[in-house]
């Protein structure tokens, strides 16, 4: 069947009542129009409703970039930051909405940043910029943003995305740990939150799978000591302060 076909169905799939998390015409037509086959490798299964795993990253289904989407509800000629970039497919919808040079990216996996590159010029979106960047401290040379989309969860918004945000912008994240929820957030901080989500939690340096020498990182250190901790009682909790903290008498 021809992509185009495909295409068609999947999105009248996520507009049908059952799903609809596409509902604006923008949306609609932009989701139409990229091939999102140039970001999959199987280019049937690249029209299916599930999600993927790619490079150590979840490549998102079609239902929840679409409800990303209108939730960020960018318009033509909006300023747009996609932080975890990712195959690169979410930031080819949006360059489709505000044009693909008003559209920059970053991930904090190298090889993903460079996949990204490759499948957006493939796909007809070369103008769009996909760096290798920490998430959390965004694209500041080219900011302020009309829109800036996270696609990962963080327990509060990244202090610097939301500096980054133009005044009357807005910041859509999964917000939360355990309990996420997809929220907009406005440059002074205020919440709306719009249902639950679930997301992969943000990186930070060290964990991205490229990571030259990826032994535990810091939260994973952090979680093995209070799990440790919780199992030991009485007498080994001194055993322990004595071994960290020589006693002298």
């Amino acid at each position: 069947m021809e992509p185009a076909v495909l295409r068609d169905d999947m999105v009248d799939s996520l507009e049908h009542e059952s799903k609809g998390c596409v509902h604006s015409e923008a949306v609609s037509v932009a989701m139409r129009a990229v091939p999102r086959h140039e970001f999959v490798e199987d280019e049937r299964a690249a029209y299916a409703d599930r999600a993927f795993e790619r490079l150590g990253t979840r490549v998102l289904a079609p239902s929840t970039a679409g409800r990303l989407l209108e939730a960020l509800a960018p318009e033509p000629g909006d300023s747009v930051l996609v932080v975890g970039a990712g195959v690169g497919y979410t930031a080819a919808v949006l360059a489709e909405i505000v044009g693909d040079r008003s559209v920059q990216a970053v991930d904090i996996t190298r090889r993903l940043v460079y996949e990204a590159r490759e499948n957006l010029a493939r796909a007809g979106y070369g103008g769009v910029l996909v760096d290798c960047r920490d998430g959390a401290d965004g694209l500041p040379e080219y900011a302020p943003y009309d829109r800036v989309l996270l696609e990962a969860a963080a327990i509060d918004p990244p202090r610097a995305l939301l500096d980054q945000l133009a005044p009357g912008g807005r910041l859509v994240m999964p917000l939360g740990a355990r309990e996420q929820t997809l929220a907009i957030v406005d440059p002074d901080g205020g919440v709306e939150r719009l249902g639950s989500c679930a997301f992969d939690p943000m990186l930070v340096e060290g964990e991205q799978v490229d990571t030259v020498e990826r032994n535990r990182t810091r939260r994973e250190d952090r979680e093995f000591a209070e799990r440790d901790a919780r199992r030991r009682k009485g007498w080994e909790l001194e055993w322990i302060d004595w071994d960290r903290e020589p006693r002298t008498r």
